[in-house]
C-alpha cells in the first residue's frame, strides 16, 4: 500500500497546479518596463497566443491617479500606475496579471464582444494564478480633489449639476428629457449656467 501511495503522490506532483504555471518572478520591481514586458511575452507564448506574445507591451503611466492599471485592446498595451512601485511586489504582479488577463480574454474572443470582467476574463485570471480576482482594486491610491467651479441648473426640475470644466454645447437635463420627451433632447430642458461663489 505504501508503494501505491508513493506512486499516486508522484503522479499528482508531476502535474503542475494552475496557479503555479505562471508564477511571478522572484525579482525586485523593475523601474522600467523591460522585465514586465518580457514576462508577459513568455506567458502569452506559453498560453498559445503568438500574436499577443509578439505585440504585448507594458509601460508605466505617471498620470494615473486612482487606477492601478489599464489594458488597451487591440493595441495589446498594458499601462501600470507608478504608485505600484511603492507597494509590495505582490500587488504589482497581481495587477499585471489582472491586466494581462483582459488581453488574453480579448485575444481569444477575436471579434466576439465580451464583458470586460466576464467569464472569459475570469477564466484567464484563473489560468494566470489569480482565481476569484475582483474587477476593482482596493489599493490605497488617493485621487485628486478637483474644484467644480461651474454649475448648471435645469429650468424644469431645478436640479443643479456641478462641473470641473464648462459645458461648450447645448446640454439638457437627462432626467427631464427621459421623463417628458422619451429620452430625446428638448430645448425646454436645456441647462442654464449659474454663477458659483468661489
Amino acid at each position: 500500500m505504501g508503494r501505491w501511495f508513493k506512486q499516486l503522490e508522484f503522479r499528482w506532483s508531476a502535474r503542475p497546479a494552475v496557479a503555479a504555471v505562471f508564477p511571478a518572478p522572484e525579482v525586485e520591481v523593475p523601474t522600467h518596463d523591460g522585465g514586465l514586458t518580457a514576462w508577459c511575452n513568455e506567458t502569452a507564448k506559453a498560453l498559445g497566443l503568438p500574436e499577443l506574445s509578439r505585440r504585448v507591451r507594458v509601460s508605466w503611466n505617471s498620470r494615473m491617479r486612482t487606477t492601478a492599471g489599464r489594458a488597451w485592446w487591440p493595441d495589446r498595451l498594458i499601462e501600470l500606475n507608478v504608485k505600484l512601485r511603492d507597494l509590495a511586489p505582490e500587488e504589482l504582479w497581481r495587477t499585471l496579471k489582472h491586466e494581462l488577463a483582459h488581453l488574453v480574454a480579448y485575444e481569444r474572443a477575436g471579434r466576439k464582444r465580451i464583458d470586460p470582467h466576464g467569464a472569459e476574463w475570469r477564466a484567464a485570471c484563473a489560468e494566470l494564478g489569480i482565481p476569484n480576482e475582483q474587477p476593482y482594486h482596493t489599493l490605497p491610491f488617493k485621487g485628486r480633489r478637483l474644484k467644480r467651479n461651474y454649475a448648471y441648473v435645469c429650468p424644469n426640475c431645478f436640479e443643479t449639476i456641478r462641473r470641473v470644466k464648462p459645458i461648450r454645447r447645448a446640454v439638457a437635463c437627462y432626467a427631464c428629457c427621459r421623463k417628458f420627451n422619451g429620452g430625446v433632447f428638448h430645448a425646454r430642458f436645456e441647462l442654464i449656467e449659474q454663477k458659483v461663489k468661489v
